[in-house]
């Protein structure tokens, strides 16, 4: 792991980049591919977008669902003895680390090896779907209210604050772990080029039902095709997703 200029953790992404996804960000949007300095212009105001749209939704799903959240702190803080969230290093934008906010799902000091164990194997392509999702099963860390809680992605509603601080953003791929990253090849590393999301096109289109390359796929799917409207797709999308738990453990 190396360090950026303003201090922070940061992984170096492997050059060269596939240049047919890596220039689909917007870059050729709107019939300006022929004019770079518009294209640029055209990208800024599509990303400014994507931003505003960002902090405005973030904001109101939050007042949205206080009652909500409530409920959530309550169960966890009766299930199981720990902190209410649970914080996290994950890998954003440009292999840039920040902390990401989960209500805690998992008893305290578990073991992170389980998972670690069966993320290589998934990315190997060895890991064997247990009643047809690629996810750890039974595993033993998770609480009894963290069952329910992923199920319906409840714990993952704190990640909202990470949206308005700008670390995620409502649609984009998910924030890889940095044992994950660690294990990356150059075609992976290519979901590191945006910044990572809450929702996504992986989520909407089987989440965990999928394997790790059909995700790697839809990943680099979304960034080549990205467009306000694909956003806006994906999060009217998520809500019918998450309630009838598609793809969910």
């Amino acid at each position: 792991m190396a360090v950026d200029p303003n201090g922070r953790n940061s992984f170096a992404i492997p050059q060269p980049v596939f240049p047919h996804v890596a220039t689909g960000w917007g870059n050729e949007r709107g019939g300006t591919a022929g004019n770079p300095e518009i294209g640029q212009r055209w990208r800024t105001a599509q990303l400014r977008t994507k931003r505003a749209l960002d902090v405005v939704c973030a904001a109101l799903l939050l007042i949205a669902v206080t009652p909500v959240l409530l409920v959530v702190v309550m169960l966890v803080w009766l299930d199981s003895p720990g902190p209410i969230l649970f914080r996290q290093q994950r890998i954003g934008l440009g292999g840039h680390a920040f902390v990401m906010y989960k209500f805690r799902t998992m008893k305290v000091d578990s073991d992170a090896g389980i998972h670690q164990a069966y993320y290589s194997d998934l990315m190997s392509g060895t890991a064997e779907p247990s009643n047809g999702l690629f996810k750890l099963s039974h595993d033993p860390r998770v609480t009894n209210s963290g069952g329910l809680l992923r199920r319906f992605s409840l714990d993952e509603l704190p990640q909202l604050i990470n949206v308005l601080r700008g670390d995620m953003s409502l649609v984009g791929p998910r924030p890889p772990i940095p044992y994950e990253v660690e294990q990356y090849g150059p075609r992976e590393w290519l979901r590191l080029k945006v910044t990572p999301g809450l929702s996504g096109l992986w989520q909407v289109s089987g989440r965990n039902q999928l394997d790790f390359q059909q995700m790697i796929d839809l990943d680099l799917a979304y960034i080549e095709r990205w467009s306000i409207w694909l956003d806006l797709w994906i999060m009217a999308r998520t809500p019918f997703v998450v309630l009838a738990a598609h793809g969910a453990s």
